[in-house]
């Protein structure tokens, strides 16, 4: 049994030029955790999440997926994840069955597990009856809804959700907020999920803030206010955030 973090970052540093986006980065994530990464515009959120796909080369520092160093192992690494982008990246004119019995296939599933997984990840988001319906055809929360089926068919342990709610009405927002955080739990996977929204985070949450490139703070929500000295999440961002 694989007893390594799902997620590991150490001493990361990423520069743009003479601009240093990351400098010194790093945290660990373990399965049933919802770990929140919350930052202001620029912060590095986006570079981090870069990095840990490997979009971007890591030039140094180490990341490492299940166990799996990115760029030593980087297949069985990018294996163990699964991810949704802030922007989407369905193809509209697939229905939801063909979107993601695409990516089933990208992953080496055959048509029966396939089948079976997209119903059953469906069925958890209440979109089973969708499934034979253009992308195009769905809302901005139903089409959230699909990519996360799609990011859980290969039965990743480590979810990476980047800023996944923006433009949502309220009730999508609400619904795909509290499914994560129940996924975290019962299935046992762990969550990285970008945020800038505070009424995301729920008690029992792990926070990471990141502020001009740099872990400002870490840990529970308890511990986070703690080291603030404040009593809301919205007074601690405020003060790890403000100035240098």
């Amino acid at each position: 049994m694989n007893t390594s973090p799902a997620l590991s970052v150490k001493d990361v540093n990423f520069s743009y030029g003479a601009k240093k986006a990351l400098d010194g980065v790093g945290f660990e994530i373990n399965p049933g955790h919802c770990t929140m990464l919350l930052g202001p515009n620029g912060a590095g959120k986006s570079t981090l999440f870069s990095l840990i796909t490997r979009l971007y080369d890591t030039p140094s520092g180490r990341i490492e997926l299940g166990g799996h160093d990115i760029k030593q192992d980087t297949c069985k690494a990018l294996a163990t994840l699964g991810i949704v982008f802030q922007q989407t990246t369905l193809d509209l004119d697939l229905t939801v069955q063909q979107n993601l019995r695409y990516h089933a296939a990208l992953h080496g599933l055959g048509r029966k597990v396939a089948d079976a997984r997209i119903t059953e990840e469906l069925e958890r988001l209440g979109m089973v009856e969708r499934r034979f319906e253009k992308v195009r055809q769905l809302n901005g929360g139903h089409r959230r809804r699909v990519e996360i089926a799609r990011a859980l068919l290969h039965k990743p342990s480590l979810l990476l959700l980047d800023e996944p709610t923006v433009g949502l009405d309220v009730p999508s927002r609400t619904s795909i907020v509290d499914y994560v955080h129940r996924l975290a739990k019962t299935g046992n996977i762990a969550v990285l999920w970008a945020s800038h929204l505070i009424d995301e985070i729920y008690p029992d949450d792990r926070l990471i803030v990141l502020h001009k490139g740099r872990i400002r703070a870490t840990g529970s929500v308890d511990q986070v206010l703690q080291t603030t000295g404040t009593s809301l999440i919205k007074d601690a961002f405020f003060k790890l955030t403000q100035g240098d």
